[in-house]
């Protein structure tokens, strides 16, 4: 058994993000938690997150998956770049405590000519400046595609981060099957290799939440473009196999597919009969 859900507007309010995805049929979903190509945020109300978690308890929700702002780059060679999203982050796992018990994903980040080693030290410094023992959110590093000088192209790369952090029981990694497949890892012909891999390096038990998607490109691309479930090189077999090992089970699976309300809809539908048949 897996949640499944997709990335939903919170401009409507938190609690209408679980109506909406209760009538999608999905049992999980992800939000940006400021506009995703810039800094803006919404303003939170009590009684709507109140109104959230009521939904979530009656409904027999997952945790749910923010999302952080593509903008906030921790690792930039810019300095103001890193302040400013040393401070996003900070606001941001400010704002997650209202909804203790979920989940926060972010972009590592990209090193912008500085040299792997060098992103890898301030991505560490950022979180150990706002984890702490107290904090009930899990902070994800996702995978990604190693696209320019992007930091999380391997599973090494995450594992170094991990390894600098002071509270690293607060740590995750939300496992992008479109990125991973990019990044080279072959998720069509070696699944069971590629996670017994993702095992050795960081350890399943830090693998919480899954980005359910395919990809436009070859594997080792690099690229990082999503496609549709079941149109794209991973196809729909893959993408089966995914949602249905047995050491994914149990976590939320967000879509971030190209699609529409109505796309939506139809890929909860077909990933939750992948989970019947």
């Amino acid at each position: 058994m897996i949640y499944i859900g997709c990335h939903l507007s919170v401009s409507d309010g938190y609690a209408a993000m679980g109506r909406t995805m209760s009538r999608f049929g999905g049992s999980t979903f992800a939000w940006f938690t400021r506009n995703p190509r810039g800094g803006r945020t919404k303003e939170i109300a009590p009684g709507d997150v109140e109104a959230l978690q009521e939904h979530l308890r009656s409904e027999g929700f997952g945790p749910l998956v923010a999302h952080a702002s593509y903008t906030m780059n921790l690792c930039s060679a810019n300095e103001s770049t890193r302040a400013n999203g040393r401070e996003m982050l900070r606001k941001d796992l400010e704002r997650m405590e209202l909804l203790p018990g979920n989940l926060y994903n972010f972009h590592p980040g990209a090193h912008t000519g500085q040299g792997s080693e060098a992103g890898i030290r301030q991505i560490a410094e950022a979180l150990n400046e706002v984890l702490t023992p107290q904090m009930q959110t899990t902070v994800l590093l996702e995978t990604m595609a190693g696209k320019g000088s992007e930091v999380g192209g391997t599973f090494e790369e995450l594992r170094a981060v991990i390894d600098l952090v002071k509270c690293p029981e607060k740590l995750g990694v939300c496992f992008d099957t479109c990125h991973t497949w990019d990044a080279g890892y072959d998720l069509v012909d070696d699944l069971d290799g590629v996670l017994r891999h993702f095992d050795e390096v960081i350890g399943l038990g830090r693998l919480k939440a899954v980005h359910l998607n395919d990809s436009k490109n070859p594997r080792g691309s690099h690229k990082d473009r999503h496609e549709k479930l079941g149109q794209g090189v991973l196809g729909a077999e893959a993408m089966r196999r995914i949602v249905r090992h047995p050491a994914l089970q149990g976590l939320p699976f967000i879509l971030e597919t190209p699609n529409d309300d109505e796309g939506y809809v139809a890929e909860i539908a077909e990933v939750k009969r992948w989970m019947r048949e």
